[in-house]
């Protein structure tokens, strides 16, 4: 796949896609049917694990710190989907859709998954049909904690297909919306806040600016973690939660923020970087050996002058792996593109799949945390697997 470029800021905005797209298939019936053809709902691909997953949503206000984006907006806020194994046939269809009409219709006009999905298609993609219920049981016992970090002007439910398949895989899932650093997020009471660090980033000029966003996130994560684990936390269904295994996943600036977050924190015990630059840099003396996966789009990473896993991997200091996914793109690791495999006329991606970059997403990084906070050997991680030859090993 070729990259677009419109240097490392429109990327990181999510504004400019590397994708090389098809338009639907050229051979089409009768106008009168292809018209008049009735479309099913979208939904989200099913998660594969034993467990029914539950769900809720909470907000949290940090009163140790301002908002460094908008200070006038006092303290920092933060917006929290809890997903969670939860045991067979309790709890209801969740009452919250997988966004409103307005955070679809921003979602598909500001930023890059426009690409993926017409405009028009607002409406659907709003009533996504997604799997998780509302006041489910939870399952029995402890699980490890895994917090999803979206990419940079995205929303927190743009990674509810990997936060489904890991709560019914046995993990407590904590996604999590970063104040101003979204086009699509709506907050309690407030409608949509403005994604105002990416006007105030994007004037900057200058890549080393977007720094401010891993070190931020890398401190409410933190926060986060400080307020699941105390004596009163704001999840009614958080003594689940094993606060030994814990660990951080994010896609684009979210999978530097996943490194981040693990050199400052080390309640974090294993991360992953899903396709995103290392602006904020690993630190030089590692992140105490702990564990860490790089998972990329399948161009060349050599060539590109803002990619940073070349100069970041050496620092990456304990159990380590690089993957990339042929014919991948910046978004075939969030829901984008499992969505646009129900879209009629939408794009298609001719070399992988909206449903076939789901399971690789999901295989991998389920595997990855099954191995480092379950103790559980998963042998795909060790090398290329005929089952999977579009993930490429490097070793550098």
């Amino acid at each position: 796949m070729t990259r677009i470029r419109r240097g490392a800021v429109a990327a990181l905005l999510l504004l400019a896609l590397p994708l090389t797209l098809a338009g639907p298939a050229s051979a089409a019936p009768s106008a009168g049917a292809a018209r008049t053809a009735p479309v099913p709902p979208l939904e989200l691909p099913a998660p594969t694990g034993k467990h029914a997953v539950g769900t809720s949503t909470f907000q949290l206000k940090d009163r140790s710190r301002t908002d460094h984006w908008v200070p006038s907006s006092g303290a920092r806020k933060l917006l929290v989907s809890m997903h969670y194994p939860a045991r067979e046939g309790t709890g209801k269809p969740a009452a919250r859709p997988y966004m409103s009409a307005e955070e679809s219709r921003l979602l598909l006009t500001r930023t890059g998954m426009g690409q993926l999905i017409p405009a028009e298609h607002a409406d659907k993609v709003a009533a996504t049909r997604t799997h998780a219920r509302d006041r489910a049981v939870p399952a029995r016992g402890k699980h490890p904690l895994v917090v999803l970090s979206p990419g940079f002007s995205l929303p927190r439910t743009s990674l509810t297909l990997l936060a489904e398949e890991l709560a019914s895989r046995g993990y407590v899932v904590a996604s999590v919306d970063h104040p101003y650093e979204s086009e699509a997020t709506a907050y309690p009471g407030q409608g949509v806040l403005p994604c105002t660090s990416c006007r105030t980033l994007e004037q900057a000029g200058d890549i080393r600016a977007y720094a401010a966003v891993s070190v931020g996130r890398a401190k409410d994560v933190s926060f986060l973690l400080d307020r699941l684990t105390d004596n009163r936390p704001p999840w009614r269904h958080a003594r689940m939660i094993d606060d030994r295994r814990i660990g951080m996943a994010g896609h684009s600036i979210g999978g530097n923020s996943a490194a981040q977050t693990m050199a400052t924190d080390p309640r974090v015990r294993a991360g992953v970087n899903m396709d995103g630059s290392f602006i904020q840099e690993v630190p030089a003396t590692g992140i105490g050996n702990r564990p860490f996966m790089l998972l990329g789009e399948g161009h060349d990473q050599a060539k590109d002058e803002f990619w940073s896993w070349h100069s970041n991997w050496p620092r990456l200091d304990g159990w380590k792996r690089w993957l990339t996914v042929d014919g991948s793109h910046h978004l075939s690791f969030v829901d984008g593109p499992a969505l646009a495999d129900g879209i009629p006329g939408a794009p298609r991606n001719p070399a992988l799949s909206g449903k076939r970059s789901a399971e690789i997403t999901r295989g991998y990084v389920t595997a990855f945390f099954d191995q480092h906070l379950r103790g559980i050997a998963r042998p795909v991680l060790d090398g290329p697997t005929p089952d999977n030859p579009e993930v490429v090993f490097h070793q550098r």
